[in-house]
């Protein structure tokens, strides 16, 4: 089944409005921006992810193998830029310590190695056409260059580019990252961060901390 997610760059369609695979879980507010890559977010964006309507109807890893599936959870305010790949768990059946790399269907149901679950915390920037290998964790407020390929976990608030993805800085100062690791003002009500989006709109954290404080939100 072909789902549009956006006739033109400048269209926002939020990915917990369109996601129907049940081991991708998305958070609010969330959007992939497809038009110039792969406009299905499920099948061009997300690759080897068992659980789309089609796969369901071919085959069923679990019930026939018993495969423990990885799962994709995709925070809150999250930024996914055109062309982005995000590789997970269906294709895990290649063994480098093996004398073939080949998947022989014979071997299928105890070749499957689970890398784990790919997990894209709250208010992540993820660049256009970076690619994201399965499990690994980019933390919240992180920032993932264009063009990078990401093997590892990044940490919040990090500026990673490359390939292999390595940190390039760190978007605030300790100080600033415990503030905004203890607020999560993406949690927070939607009323409350449309009254805050002046400080999330500016480089005023310590202000932003103060609001967090003086609205009780603890």
């Amino acid at each position: 089944m072909e789902i549009n997610n956006g006739n033109h760059w400048s269209e926002t369609v939020y990915l917990n409005e369109i996601v129907t695979n049940p081991l991708i879980t998305v958070g609010d507010y969330s959007y992939y921006s497809g038009y110039y890559g792969q406009p299905n977010f499920e099948d061009g964006c997300v690759r080897y992810l068992w659980g789309d309507q089609v796969s369901r109807e071919l085959f069923n890893p679990i019930a026939s193998f018993g495969w423990k599936l990885d799962r994709l959870f995709i925070g809150n305010y999250v930024c996914i830029a055109s062309g982005v790949v995000i590789l997970m768990g269906g294709n895990h059946n290649h063994h480098p310590e093996w004398v073939t790399v080949y998947p022989f269907h014979e071997t299928i149901a105890r070749s499957y190695e689970s890398k784990g679950d790919t997990i894209i915390e709250s208010d992540v920037w993820i660049g256009m056409n970076a690619m994201i290998m399965p499990g690994v964790r980019i933390a919240e407020g992180a920032i993932v260059a264009a063009g990078s390929v990401v093997v590892k976990d990044v940490p919040a608030y990090g500026i990673v580019g490359g390939n292999p993805a390595k940190l390039i800085k760190e978007r605030f100062t300790l100080q600033e990252q415990n503030w905004l690791k203890e607020i999560r003002w993406y949690d927070w009500p939607r009323y409350q961060v449309e009254k805050a989006i002046p400080l999330l709109m500016s480089g005023n954290i310590e202000g932003l901390y103060r609001f967090y404080q003086l609205n009780q939100m603890n």
